[in-house]
Protein backbone atom coordinates (compact mmCIF):
# COMPACT_ATOMS: atom_id res chain seq x y z
CA UNK A 1 0.00 0.00 0.00
CA UNK A 2 1.37 3.32 -1.08
CA UNK A 3 1.44 6.18 1.32
CA UNK A 4 0.13 9.47 -0.16
CA UNK A 5 2.69 12.21 -0.28
CA UNK A 6 1.64 15.81 0.29
CA UNK A 7 3.77 18.47 -1.36
CA UNK A 8 3.75 21.76 0.42
CA UNK A 9 5.02 24.74 -1.54
CA UNK A 10 6.16 27.87 0.16
CA UNK A 11 4.66 31.23 -0.86
CA UNK A 12 8.01 32.19 -2.39
CA UNK A 13 8.03 29.13 -4.68
CA UNK A 14 4.42 29.70 -5.83
CA UNK A 15 5.06 33.37 -6.59
CA UNK A 16 8.18 32.50 -8.59
CA UNK A 17 6.25 29.92 -10.63
CA UNK A 18 3.43 32.36 -11.44
CA UNK A 19 5.91 35.03 -12.46
CA UNK A 20 7.71 32.61 -14.77
CA UNK A 21 4.44 31.58 -16.47
CA UNK A 22 3.40 35.20 -16.99
CA UNK A 23 6.80 36.09 -18.40
CA UNK A 24 6.62 33.18 -20.86
CA UNK A 25 3.16 34.27 -21.98
CA UNK A 26 4.37 37.79 -22.66
CA UNK A 27 7.26 36.49 -24.73
CA UNK A 28 4.99 34.26 -26.83
CA UNK A 29 2.36 36.96 -27.38
CA UNK A 30 5.05 39.47 -28.35
CA UNK A 31 6.00 37.41 -31.40
CA UNK A 32 2.70 38.03 -33.21
CA UNK A 33 1.03 40.84 -31.29
CA UNK A 34 1.35 44.57 -31.09
CA UNK A 35 4.14 46.10 -29.06
CA UNK A 36 3.26 47.95 -25.89
CA UNK A 37 2.50 51.59 -26.44
CA UNK A 38 1.86 51.22 -30.20
CA UNK A 39 -1.45 51.68 -32.00
CA UNK A 40 -3.69 48.72 -32.74
CA UNK A 41 -3.15 47.36 -36.22
CA UNK A 42 -6.16 47.09 -38.57
CA UNK A 43 -7.92 43.77 -38.94
CA UNK A 44 -6.85 43.42 -42.57
CA UNK A 45 -4.33 45.29 -44.73
CA UNK A 46 -7.18 46.59 -46.89
CA UNK A 47 -8.87 48.23 -43.90
CA UNK A 48 -5.83 50.46 -43.38
CA UNK A 49 -7.05 52.63 -46.27
CA UNK A 50 -10.62 53.67 -47.06
CA UNK A 51 -12.25 55.63 -49.84
CA UNK A 52 -12.59 59.32 -49.00
CA UNK A 53 -14.06 62.33 -50.76
CA UNK A 54 -12.93 65.93 -50.95
CA UNK A 55 -15.61 68.65 -51.11
CA UNK A 56 -15.37 71.20 -53.87
CA UNK A 57 -17.38 73.96 -55.52
CA UNK A 58 -18.46 74.44 -59.13
CA UNK A 59 -19.26 78.14 -59.31
CA UNK A 60 -19.37 80.88 -61.93
CA UNK A 61 -19.24 84.66 -61.47
CA UNK A 62 -21.59 86.82 -63.51
CA UNK A 63 -20.90 90.51 -63.92
CA UNK A 64 -23.79 92.87 -63.16
CA UNK A 65 -25.11 94.75 -66.20
CA UNK A 66 -27.81 97.38 -66.33
CA UNK A 67 -29.33 95.58 -69.31
CA UNK A 68 -29.58 92.25 -67.52
CA UNK A 69 -27.98 88.93 -68.42
CA UNK A 70 -26.02 88.80 -71.65
CA UNK A 71 -25.99 85.97 -74.16
CA UNK A 72 -22.68 84.48 -72.99
CA UNK A 73 -23.89 84.65 -69.38
CA UNK A 74 -27.04 82.70 -70.25
CA UNK A 75 -24.90 80.14 -72.08
CA UNK A 76 -22.69 79.82 -68.99
CA UNK A 77 -25.78 79.24 -66.83
CA UNK A 78 -27.03 76.57 -69.23
CA UNK A 79 -23.68 74.79 -69.02
CA UNK A 80 -23.80 75.08 -65.21
CA UNK A 81 -27.23 73.43 -65.19
CA UNK A 82 -25.88 70.55 -67.27
CA UNK A 83 -23.04 69.98 -64.83
CA UNK A 84 -25.50 70.26 -61.94
CA UNK A 85 -27.65 67.44 -63.32
CA UNK A 86 -24.61 65.30 -64.11
CA UNK A 87 -23.20 65.71 -60.61
CA UNK A 88 -26.48 64.92 -58.88
CA UNK A 89 -26.13 67.88 -56.52
CA UNK A 90 -28.86 68.87 -54.11
CA UNK A 91 -29.32 72.56 -54.90
CA UNK A 92 -27.83 75.57 -56.67
CA UNK A 93 -26.88 78.57 -54.57
CA UNK A 94 -27.08 82.13 -55.90
CA UNK A 95 -25.14 84.78 -53.97
CA UNK A 96 -25.69 88.46 -54.59
CA UNK A 97 -23.36 91.18 -53.28
CA UNK A 98 -24.51 92.98 -50.19
CA UNK A 99 -25.09 96.73 -50.33
CA UNK A 100 -28.73 96.96 -51.47
CA UNK A 101 -27.82 97.84 -55.03
CA UNK A 102 -31.06 97.51 -57.05
CA UNK A 103 -29.30 96.48 -60.25
CA UNK A 104 -27.36 93.71 -58.47
CA UNK A 105 -30.59 92.52 -56.83
CA UNK A 106 -32.33 92.39 -60.19
CA UNK A 107 -29.38 90.49 -61.63
CA UNK A 108 -29.63 87.86 -58.87
CA UNK A 109 -33.34 87.31 -59.50
CA UNK A 110 -32.64 87.25 -63.22
CA UNK A 111 -30.17 84.41 -62.62
CA UNK A 112 -32.82 82.55 -60.65
CA UNK A 113 -35.33 82.97 -63.48
CA UNK A 114 -32.78 81.74 -66.03
CA UNK A 115 -32.08 78.65 -63.94
CA UNK A 116 -35.77 77.86 -63.67
CA UNK A 117 -36.15 78.24 -67.42
CA UNK A 118 -33.26 75.79 -67.85
CA UNK A 119 -35.13 73.15 -65.84
CA UNK A 120 -34.07 73.64 -62.21
CA UNK A 121 -37.07 73.46 -59.82
CA UNK A 122 -37.56 76.55 -57.69
CA UNK A 123 -37.26 74.61 -54.43
CA UNK A 124 -33.73 73.58 -55.41
CA UNK A 125 -32.52 77.15 -55.88
CA UNK A 126 -31.35 79.18 -52.91
CA UNK A 127 -30.63 82.91 -52.94
CA UNK A 128 -28.37 84.54 -50.36
CA UNK A 129 -26.09 87.55 -49.96
CA UNK A 130 -22.35 87.70 -49.45
CA UNK A 131 -20.15 90.46 -48.14
CA UNK A 132 -18.50 92.17 -51.10
CA UNK A 133 -16.25 95.25 -51.32
CA UNK A 134 -18.39 96.67 -54.14
CA UNK A 135 -22.21 96.67 -54.34
CA UNK A 136 -21.80 95.96 -58.05
CA UNK A 137 -19.62 92.89 -57.46
CA UNK A 138 -20.45 89.82 -59.59
CA UNK A 139 -23.39 87.55 -58.81
CA UNK A 140 -22.18 84.05 -57.93
CA UNK A 141 -24.00 80.84 -58.87
CA UNK A 142 -22.82 77.32 -58.18
CA UNK A 143 -23.21 74.06 -56.30
CA UNK A 144 -21.16 71.78 -54.08
CA UNK A 145 -19.19 68.96 -55.67
CA UNK A 146 -17.35 65.90 -54.43
CA UNK A 147 -14.11 64.41 -55.73
CA UNK A 148 -12.62 61.08 -54.75
CA UNK A 149 -9.36 61.43 -52.86
CA UNK A 150 -6.53 59.45 -54.47
CA UNK A 151 -3.79 58.68 -51.93
CA UNK A 152 -0.16 59.06 -52.93
CA UNK A 153 1.09 55.53 -52.45
CA UNK A 154 4.66 56.48 -53.36
CA UNK A 155 5.04 58.21 -49.99
CA UNK A 156 3.66 55.28 -47.98
CA UNK A 157 5.85 52.36 -48.96
CA UNK A 158 7.49 52.23 -45.54
CA UNK A 159 10.31 49.88 -44.60
CA UNK A 160 10.22 46.75 -46.74
CA UNK A 161 12.88 45.01 -44.68
CA UNK A 162 12.35 42.21 -42.24
CA UNK A 163 10.28 42.80 -39.14
CA UNK A 164 9.58 40.68 -36.09
CA UNK A 165 6.02 41.97 -35.57
CA UNK A 166 4.55 39.91 -38.45
CA UNK A 167 2.69 43.04 -39.59
CA UNK A 168 2.27 44.01 -43.23
CA UNK A 169 4.03 47.01 -44.71
CA UNK A 170 2.48 50.45 -44.32
CA UNK A 171 1.66 50.74 -48.01
CA UNK A 172 -0.17 47.41 -48.43
CA UNK A 173 -3.70 48.17 -49.59
CA UNK A 174 -2.94 51.70 -50.79
CA UNK A 175 -2.80 50.79 -54.49
CA UNK A 176 -6.23 49.13 -54.40
CA UNK A 177 -7.80 52.20 -52.78
CA UNK A 178 -6.06 54.54 -55.23
CA UNK A 179 -7.31 52.54 -58.22
CA UNK A 180 -10.90 52.53 -56.93
CA UNK A 181 -10.79 56.27 -56.25
CA UNK A 182 -9.47 56.96 -59.75
CA UNK A 183 -12.11 54.83 -61.48
CA UNK A 184 -15.28 55.59 -59.52
CA UNK A 185 -17.79 57.42 -61.70
CA UNK A 186 -19.82 59.18 -59.00
CA UNK A 187 -17.87 60.16 -55.86
CA UNK A 188 -21.18 60.82 -54.06
CA UNK A 189 -21.65 57.06 -53.92
CA UNK A 190 -18.78 56.97 -51.42
CA UNK A 191 -20.72 59.22 -49.03
CA UNK A 192 -24.07 57.43 -49.29
CA UNK A 193 -25.58 54.75 -51.53
CA UNK A 194 -28.10 55.64 -54.19
CA UNK A 195 -31.80 55.13 -53.59
CA UNK A 196 -33.08 51.78 -54.83
CA UNK A 197 -35.79 51.57 -57.44
CA UNK A 198 -39.04 49.87 -56.36
CA UNK A 199 -39.28 46.14 -56.89
CA UNK A 200 -41.42 44.58 -59.63
CA UNK A 201 -44.36 43.44 -57.50
CA UNK A 202 -46.30 42.24 -60.55
CA UNK A 203 -43.61 39.76 -61.53
CA UNK A 204 -43.27 38.60 -57.92
CA UNK A 205 -47.03 37.94 -57.77
CA UNK A 206 -46.81 35.75 -60.90
CA UNK A 207 -43.97 33.72 -59.40
CA UNK A 208 -45.89 33.14 -56.15
CA UNK A 209 -49.04 32.11 -58.03
CA UNK A 210 -47.08 29.59 -60.08
CA UNK A 211 -45.45 28.25 -56.93
CA UNK A 212 -48.76 27.80 -55.14
CA UNK A 213 -50.33 26.03 -58.13
CA UNK A 214 -47.35 23.73 -58.65
CA UNK A 215 -46.27 25.30 -61.94
CA UNK A 216 -42.65 26.05 -62.91
CA UNK A 217 -41.55 29.39 -61.50
CA UNK A 218 -38.67 29.96 -63.92
CA UNK A 219 -38.97 31.70 -67.26
CA UNK A 220 -39.27 29.54 -70.39
CA UNK A 221 -35.93 28.45 -71.81
CA UNK A 222 -34.80 30.15 -74.98
CA UNK A 223 -34.90 27.92 -78.05
CA UNK A 224 -31.39 29.03 -79.03
CA UNK A 225 -29.88 27.29 -76.00
CA UNK A 226 -32.08 24.20 -75.96
CA UNK A 227 -29.93 22.17 -78.40
CA UNK A 228 -27.62 19.31 -77.53
CA UNK A 229 -23.90 19.69 -76.96
CA UNK A 230 -21.80 18.73 -79.96
CA UNK A 231 -19.84 15.47 -79.68
CA UNK A 232 -17.26 16.28 -82.36
CA UNK A 233 -14.41 16.26 -79.88
CA UNK A 234 -15.27 12.94 -78.25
Amino acid sequence: MRTPVTIVRSPVTVAATVAAVLAAGLVVSGCGGVAAGSTIAPLTPISRYSLQVEPGLDRIALAVHDSGLSGPQRAALTALVGRFHAAGADHIRIEAPSGNDPVAGEAAWGVRAALEQAGIPGDRIRVAAYIAPDPRAPVLAGFETFAAHVPNCADRHGDMGGRISNQSSAGLGCAITANMAAQIAEPRDIVAPRAMTPSDSGRAAVIFDNYRSGQPTSAPQDTLVSGRIARAVE
